[in-house]
């Protein structure tokens, strides 16, 4: 018997423009992206969807970017692209199932930004495997609010920015708390999370934008053949005194660069 497909949750921002749909990165949520999508109306509308395993998004029990990309493209079919393509926006984890569903199902993608992420498998995940251990080691049962959260936090997450991220997937559940990310098949999979399939003869013809931190290492020069090579027409934009949390941490210039890039004649 074949398990039904996770359910997906979305939300929509804006009512005019064509379609944006965002995809978050590890241990995020759709509406991360609720400041940056406000930014583009009215312009442009958003779809910002919760991947499996985050937010309000059913969990599954295994991680495999193929199939989370597929189940995007099928979400997508049956609602905002069921009229026509529409526009891509991945992040970190959320880039690398942007950039497969844009490869597998490219009819349903105009135009792609990928943040702060490459086409590569990643060497190390330390820094995700810290975070997932500072998340589980805190007693949600004898938590007694957010804020003390993000007190417990402070020595091993010492970067606000990041600790405020995390913390959105912190939420009440009836007199306690609980986390809506699936730590544990998360902490399981880093080694596939960190990694990318293999494509041989697939590319995406349209329009890509490439978009790096300046202070993260995730978009390097080295990576760029590989990105060519599955993506012939990318540009690359690098965003000054930003890290990997590219639109946490400059707002205001990542909402108007994907505008200039979407809205583009």
């Amino acid at each position: 018997m074949t398990a039904e497909p996770a359910q997906l949750h979305a939300q929509h921002v804006g009512e005019t423009g064509e379609t944006v749909v965002f995809l978050h990165g590890l241990f995020g949520q759709g509406k991360n992206f609720t400041q940056i999508a406000k930014a583009l109306t009215p312009d442009l509308q958003s779809v910002l969807i919760d991947l499996p395993n985050h937010g309000d998004s059913e969990w599954t029990e295994t991680f495999d970017y193929i199939e989370q990309a597929d189940l995007v493209a099928e979400h997508l079919r049956s609602t905002v692209a069921s009229d026509g393509p529409v526009h891509l926006v991945g992040h970190s984890m959320g880039g690398k199932v942007a950039m497969v569903l844009a490869l597998r199902h490219p009819e349903l993608i105009s135009s792609l930004a990928v943040v702060d992420i490459s086409p590569v498998a990643r060497e190390s995940m330390g820094e995700f495997d810290h975070l997932i251990g500072s998340l589980s080691r805190l007693d949600l049962a004898e938590l007694s609010s957010r804020g003390e959260a993000d007190e417990l936090l402070q020595e091993p997450i010492p970067e606000r920015i990041v600790r405020g991220f995390l913390l959105q997937s912190l939420v009440r559940d009836g007199e306690g708390f609980r986390w809506r990310v699936n730590l544990d098949l998360l902490h399981e999979s880093l080694p596939q999370i960190g990694g990318f399939p293999e494509f041989t003869e697939e590319t995406f013809e349209g329009p890509v934008l490439w978009i790096a931190g300046a202070e993260s290492d995730y978009v390097q020069d080295d990576f760029a053949p590989a990105m060519r090579a599955l993506f012939p027409r990318v540009s690359l934009t690098t965003i000054k005194d930003a890290g990997h949390w590219v639109h946490a941490e400059k707002p205001e210039v990542f909402s108007a660069v994907l505008k200039a890039f979407f809205t583009a004649d």
